[in-house]
């Protein structure tokens, strides 16, 4: 088939009459076919709002399930911060086979466990744990300070609330503290607003609900606590008398706290390319923690949802690579029905 010329020619046609861009194409159109088109396009819009309204109430399935989920979210936090000691039976778990451990190894690992066990006071919860979790999670690592870590260790649980029933579309993120030498507050937020409507200017790009903007909340840093600012010591010079003195400046410092200060967005939602990159990683790390790390933990922080999504990506990636062989394909036969192979 591939050295048939009638064949090649004729797939060779069919692919140039392809190129050339749409518009050119509708432009050929008669217009009575124009006409026909136009009510595709009012069509499609109205699926755009009724997409839309199944996004809603896909919200409305979120927060009834919230509800359903929080008693087991709340056992978690009781257990992280020692305020439940789980039973025997709570405890027991079967690993994977892959897991499974010879008895030898068992029996190693046990009189290990024990050493260490005698080597230090008995820890009350689970210490560090969602320390452990940000530190596990290369996106909210790379937030992650050396300074912020001494706070971290107090942060005892992280919620997720939904707006009310027929309120606008939000979720908030409540990050619960133990009381610190850092600040004040018991509870630090972040809410997120969010629309699942077709933009009237633009209706074929709905894509689902996306964020609108952000609020955060205010720190009551203690005195000389406060690890989103930083003290620098400056000489300056003066121009007549040539007297040198030092002036020490505050200025911004980098920190994961800086997260519940996000840019504000301005009425005219226009905002500089620096605001808007800041909102974007900000956008993804609210929904990557309500999405994920909130629901999932304690598999964070035993690493095996990292893994988990490792095997995501390499899914995706040989995915882009199938695509990628497809369009190379494409090409080299494109060349080769020209002859030029």
């Amino acid at each position: 088939m591939m050295q048939n010329p009638q064949i090649l020619a004729a797939l060779q046609e069919r692919l140039d009459g392809l190129v050339g861009s749409p518009s050119g194409y509708m432009e050929s159109l008669p217009k009575v076919v124009k006409r026909r088109v136009n009510a595709l396009k009012n069509l499609q819009v109205k699926c755009a709002h009724i997409e839309a309204k199944f996004y809603e109430e896909v919200h409305e399935l979120e927060r009834k399930y919230a509800a359903l989920y929080q008693p087991l979210f709340d056992k978690r936090s009781d257990i992280v911060k020692a305020a439940y000691e789980p039973t025997d039976e709570e405890c027991e778990w079967k690993p994977d086979e892959e897991e499974e451990l010879t008895e030898e190894m068992k029996e190693k690992a046990k009189v290990e466990e024990e050493k260490k066990d005698e080597e230090k006071e008995d820890p009350k919860g689970i210490p560090e744990f969602w320390l452990t979790v940000f530190k596990n999670v290369d996106l909210l690592s790379e937030m992650l300070q050396e300074h912020d870590e001494p706070i971290l260790k107090h942060l005892q649980d992280i919620k997720v609330k939904f707006s009310d029933a027929g309120q606008p579309m939000s979720f908030t993120l409540e990050f619960y503290f133990e009381p610190n030498d850092f600040f004040a507050n018991t509870v630090l937020t972040k809410t997120y607003k969010m629309r699942s409507e077709p933009d009237e200017s633009d209706p074929f790009s709905f894509d689902g609900p996306e964020i609108m903007g952000c609020t955060g909340c205010t720190v009551d840093w203690i005195k000389g606590k406060n690890v989103t600012l930083k003290t620098i010591k400056k000489k300056q010079k003066h121009k007549g008398r040539g007297t040198v003195r030092t002036v020490t400046k505050t200025v911004p410092n980098d920190s994961f706290f800086n997260f519940f200060s996000p840019p504000e967005v301005p009425e005219s939602g226009e905002l500089d390319e620096d605001s808007e990159a800041v909102l974007a990683a900000d956008f993804e790390i609210g929904h990557f923690i309500r999405e994920r790390i909130v629901p999932r933990a304690v598999l964070y922080f035993t690493g095996e949802a990292i893994e988990d999504d490792d095997d995501d990506y390499d899914e995706e990636g040989e995915e882009a690579d199938d695509e990628v062989s497809c369009l190379l394909f494409f090409c080299f036969y494109q060349r080769y029905s020209s002859g030029c192979v």
